[in-house]
């Protein structure tokens, strides 16, 4: 037995013997009944089962520590530095090696019922610490104080076993649970964009404006050297639907401009979404987005759940007003969602883009975006090519997938909406999965990548985690 499995056993004993039973006292099927009947709500149980035995700590790592590949990953200097083909070039020559400790998960499904209402949810966190898992304990706002979030720290992460330095909420020091949140790559564009429409609301700026990106520094992940100028809905459209980084950038300058970042960050914490963070970017350029940059998946959630609408009060926030989704406008959100549902990077909680494939595994069985779908079936995105068929995946989709993927080398990110099509069986919920597994983590069965096809950027063990989520879902919208 390696050293990894030995504090892996060990771990579990005490996650096992204390940390779990400290949050069954405070989850409940709902949580207005939690605190009555004292059990971990039907999803919190069956994803923290269902974690456990996808077993993330088999997963490989293609720049392990010491290695040429890490030093050259730590040499970085912005997140999102480079395309998903960039990544694949600088693993090319990688010796893969087992992970050395067990990776970093953070993962939220909440419940909806079918006017978009929270009725039930549940958080799960991975970490050297809580090796088989921990549910997070939440009250009937769907809100914790059980948990000390700390900020990702790329090295930190090896040399203090996942244990994080910087607190993201303040007051925590004594929450029974201490978790290091992953960065969360490309989902930080849910912020950049609730932020933007804020403006479009306030009537401030509209989406038919022009904007001139002019930055006045470099930045390679905003490619600085080439200014644009296009309308705000246009930079909005490519920030959500196919990731653009400089499109985001440009946004995210535009709120700088009007000064607009301070008061966004506030808005999150008047919403009680405490970690929803968009701290350290710059102003000249809209870049630097690093670890300062947080949300956990239970905030995130929430915020999706606005986004797609809830009836009447959401929730209480911490200083007792009423949240709803007003704080977007209803046309605000319809936007929203239409570019969410027409994401093209769908290849983390779910693989359509690849259907019919021996790997990666299946995920939540949604349907593609006709944009992206060419005349053979395939599907492009951003000149990127991953090369299967879809139609037959479109043809057997089960649900829409309104969401936001995102991946650096260590952070791999899906969060969405999901919502049952006419016909098939019912569900209506919204999942979120944080973690440290990028495109420096692969499976030991991923074959070699075809020429001309982007390489598959996780583990497939997160598709096959939407797909029982989603399986889950189904068989419990069925028994209401």
């Amino acid at each position: 037995m390696s050293i990894f499995q030995k504090s892996r056993r060990a771990a579990a004993g005490v996650a096992a013997g204390t940390l779990f039973l400290t949050t069954l006292g405070t989850l409940g099927v709902t949580p207005a009944q939690a605190a009555a009947e004292g059990r971990p709500s039907p999803v919190s149980a069956f994803l923290k089962r269902t974690m456990d035995e996808a077993r993330f700590q088999e997963v490989l790592d293609l720049a392990p520590p010491g290695s040429a590949q890490a030093r050259r990953l730590a040499e970085v200097e912005e997140k999102l530095a480079e395309s998903p083909a960039g990544y694949a070039a600088r693993f090319a020559a990688a010796d893969p090696q087992p992970i050395v400790q067990q990776p970093q998960l953070d993962v939220t499904v909440l419940e909806l019922d079918r006017y978009g209402r929270p009725t039930s949810s549940g958080t799960v966190l991975m970490s050297p610490d809580h090796p088989d898992g921990v549910i997070v304990p939440v009250d009937r706002n769907f809100r914790t104080t059980a948990v000390r979030w700390r900020q990702w720290d790329d090295a930190g992460w090896y040399a203090n076993q996942g244990k994080g330095t910087v607190d993201i909420v303040p007051g925590r020091e004594n929450a029974p649970i201490d978790f290091m949140s992953p960065y969360p790559a490309s989902v930080l564009k849910l912020m950049v964009a609730f932020g933007v429409l804020r403006l479009v609301d306030k009537g401030t700026i509209a989406l038919t404006d022009t904007y001139d990106y002019r930055p006045t520094e470099t930045s390679a992940l905003c490619e600085t050297q080439n200014p644009t100028s296009k309308t705000v809905g246009t930079y909005l459209e490519a920030a959500l639907t196919s990731s653009n980084n400089p499109s985001t950038c440009a946004l995210v300058k535009l709120l700088h401009d009007k000064g607009a970042v301070t008061e966004l960050n506030q808005t999150f914490q008047d919403l009680g979404l405490e970690t929803l963070q968009f701290k350290n970017t710059n102003p000249a350029t809209g870049g630097r987005w690093s670890n300062p940059v947080t949300m956990s998946s239970l905030d995130t959630a929430k915020l999706l759940a606005l986004i797609n609408g809830v009836p009447g009060r959401a929730w209480t926030a911490p200083n007792g007003s009423p949240v709803t989704s007003g704080v977007l406008s209803a046309s605000s959100r319809q936007v929203f969602k239409r570019h969410l549902a027409d994401q093209g990077w769908n290849d983390m909680l779910s693989t359509v883009n690849r259907c019919g494939g021996a790997y990666p595994a299946p995920g939540i069985p949604h349907t593609v975006a006709q944009r992206w779908i060419g005349a053979d079936g395939t599907v492009t995105v951003a000149g990127n090519r991953f090369g299967r068929d879809v139609r037959p995946c479109n043809d057997a989709a089960e649900v829409s997938f309104a969401h936001k993927t995102g991946w650096v080398n260590n952070s791999g990110a899906d969060a969405g909406i999901v919502r049952s099509l006419p016909g098939k069986d019912g569900r209506h919920y919204i999942v979120v999965a944080f973690t440290n597994l990028g495109t420096q983590y692969t499976d030991a069965n991923r074959p070699p990548a075809e020429p001309g096809i982007l390489p598959v950027t996780s583990t497939e063990k997160l598709a096959r985690l939407g797909k029982a989520v989603d399986a889950f879902e189904a068989r419990r919208w069925a028994k209401r």
